[in-house]
């Protein structure tokens, strides 16, 4: 009888175990996406020769707005950082302030030679682009200022709002560009699109996770996203 309970015993120790392998979760073919996109656009700038590491604000963002008021683009505003605060779990916070001197970030609406005399350093762009942004970053890759601009001049309503969130998005660290996904607000053909896609948000979110740091490589990251993402399983 004792020989037949150690038995039993065995059988179901190893049922478990069997169980346990069935269940444990597993990075489906959209997460394996979703880590190689945040590598494709998280890491590094799209020109210069900054290092190809994470960076993020670790403090918050205050948006100064110049230029002409657009009653349209600042509710488009409004719902970008809404959207982005949705995502953002580690304490990042936004707000558009009044007064220039209390800013990090600057916002720009008009015509491209106005924003060349505000940022002369912006002059060469301007020409051939409706958007710009730039971004700046301290030794422990923490980004702490901006500024960016939209050509109301040249972009109809529908132009101008995608440049909008394409150019401030790409400033919280997210810079870099991609032919992958049509629908994605880093696709580098020209589009119109003024909603994120879904893998979109989930690097927004991933970006600006309580576990995410700044300063880390592209092996570093992987392994990084693998764990939080199986943490959410």
């Amino acid at each position: 009888m004792r020989f037949l309970q150690i038995i039993a015993l065995v059988i179901f120790i190893s049922s478990c175990n069997s169980e346990e392998d069935i269940i444990a979760p597993k990075l489906d073919e959209y997460d394996l996406e979703v880590i190689s996109y945040f590598k494709e656009i998280a890491l590094g700038f799209e020109f210069g020769s900054s290092s190809q590491i994470t960076r993020k604000w670790c403090s918050d963002l205050k948006v100064f707005i110049g230029g002409e008021t657009n009653s349209i683009l600042l509710e488009e505003l409004d719902n970008i950082i809404s959207e982005i605060s949705s995502l953002s779990t580690d304490n990042f916070n936004m707000e558009i302030v009044s007064d220039s001197s209390l800013s990090n970030y600057y916002i720009f609406f008009g015509k491209g030679d106005n924003y060349a005399k505000i940022f002369p350093s912006a002059s060469s762009y301007v020409n051939n682009n409706w958007g710009l942004f730039f971004i700046w970053y301290n030794s422990s890759n923490c980004l702490n200022r901006g500024q960016m601009y939209v050509d109301t001049d040249r972009a109809d309503f529908i132009q101008a709002k995608h440049l909008l969130r394409e150019e401030f998005t790409q400033s919280l660290g997210l810079a870099r560009d991609s032919d992958k996904y049509i629908n994605s607000i880093f696709q580098s053909s020209w589009t119109t699109t003024t909603s994120f896609s879904q893998i979109d948000k989930d690097l927004i979110r991933l970006l600006y996770h309580p576990e995410m740091q700044t300063g880390l490589n592209e092996s570093e990251v992987d392994v990084l996203l693998r764990n939080v993402i199986l943490n959410e399983k």
